[in-house]
């Protein structure tokens, strides 16, 4: 069925902003357990290494739905996917709430990454259907902002909220926003019939690609290595910094709000080379979390440190996006798809393979590894300089 003018104006911005909404959804709930990993691993009974199995769990679930729903969910219409994969989340995060095993936490979880998985997915193609063609830009930057503003504000909300009640009230606060943008989708979104398929032999040549493959190496050891420290922060600020829990909200917030600043800062310089952009947030990242350790002894000196955390981050979603929308122009919803896919296993990767070396050696450890993937990045970005000159 062919999308009309008529069906993109009746969505038009309050649909682009519930899906925006969305975006943001999904992803404060796939890291909300960050902020939450020594209150939910003393409520819970485990470790801390183990609790970072509810980030793990829900991104190894996100990365391997967020490919194959493209394909199997094709033919049917894209609102009733997003309300259907929103009340998953929903779902997921109000379990995790009640769990009282760490076992029933994890099942929590799981919901959590299908919901996520598919949101991420689904969401990147919709805005062309939604606003007028001179709007299109605007609209698209809008959703995935809410990817990036949840990649940097979610975990500090969830931290305060969790010091204000509870841990278990930060996953009822994402149960109900989740419920609430569930009904955001279901007054604004007009019918969003098919508009094609996707099978996943088409998905495996797109990621042959030189190109996309570049991109997505990038991202995974980006993430791996951001993920991998990021999750460990809380119990590494209380180690290095002698911070207490009531002041761990307040350096989140600092990073969470210069996150922001990134994002749009490096959406500028995205626009104009995605290459360059992620060589300089790179080795941001790369010299950040391997300092911390080492200078981050002093509340002050960890809220500089996460300052530049935080810029450097805040902009690897959107330059990300950037290289891989220019890398795949004639399948946007399949690069969105294996950008999420990849992303999403990169989160899981990294929060276990931080977990498995703050049990084996220390939490500070954590920030060594994280800098030494993200300097990979900067290598493998140096070495494809002629693949993806074409991007800039």
């Amino acid at each position: 069925m062919v999308q009309t003018d008529t069906t993109r104006r009746s969505g038009g911005w309050a649909a682009v902003s519930a899906v925006s909404g969305a975006t943001f959804t999904a992803v404060t709930s796939e890291m909300l357990p960050v902020g939450l990993l020594t209150p939910i691993s003393r409520g819970l009974a485990v470790s801390e290494g183990a609790a970072g199995l509810t980030l793990t769990v829900t991104g190894v679930v996100a990365a391997i739905s967020a490919p194959l729903l493209i394909p199997a969910l094709g033919r049917f219409d894209r609102r009733s996917v997003l309300c259907a994969l929103t009340a998953v989340m929903a779902a997921g995060n109000l379990l995790a709430a009640w769990s009282p095993a760490f076992s029933v936490m994890l099942l929590a979880r799981v919901l959590v990454g299908i919901g996520m998985g598919g949101v991420w997915a689904v969401a990147a193609s919709l805005a062309v259907r939604l606003v007028p063609a001179k709007s299109v830009g605007s609209a698209t930057s809008v959703i995935f902002s809410g990817i990036a503003v949840a990649s940097v504000l979610g975990v500090p909300a969830g931290a305060y909220l969790g010091e204000l009640a509870g841990w278990r009230a930060a996953f009822v606060g994402a149960g109900g926003l989740s419920l609430v943008v569930l009904a955001a989708l279901a007054v604004s979104l007009p019918p969003l019939p098919a508009a094609g398929t996707v099978g996943l032999g088409a998905m495996v040549r797109l990621a042959a690609t030189p190109r996309v493959r570049t991109g997505l190496i990038v991202v995974a050891l980006v993430v791996i290595g951001h993920f991998a420290a990021y999750t460990y922060v809380r119990p590494v600020l209380e180690e290095v910094s002698g911070v207490g829990a009531g002041l761990i909200g307040t350096l989140l917030l600092i990073y969470g709000l210069f996150g922001v600043l990134g994002n749009f800062v490096a959406g500028v310089g995205a626009a104009r080379s995605p290459r360059r952009t992620l060589l300089v947030l790179g080795a941001m990242l790369a010299v950040t979390m391997a300092l911390v350790p080492l200078l981050g002894v002093t509340a002050l000196a960890a809220a500089v440190l996460l300052v530049f955390w935080g810029l450097a981050y805040g902009g690897v979603s959107v330059a990300s996006q950037s290289w891989m929308m220019t890398s795949a122009p004639q399948a946007p919803e399949a690069a969105s798809a294996l950008f999420a896919g990849v992303f999403n296993a990169a989160i899981a990767l990294g929060a276990l393979t931080g977990g498995l070396v703050a049990d084996a050696v220390g939490t500070t450890a954590v920030m060594w590894l994280g800098g030494a993937f993200a300097a990979g990045a900067v290598l493998v970005l140096g070495a494809a300089g002629r693949v993806s000159s074409a991007t800039r």
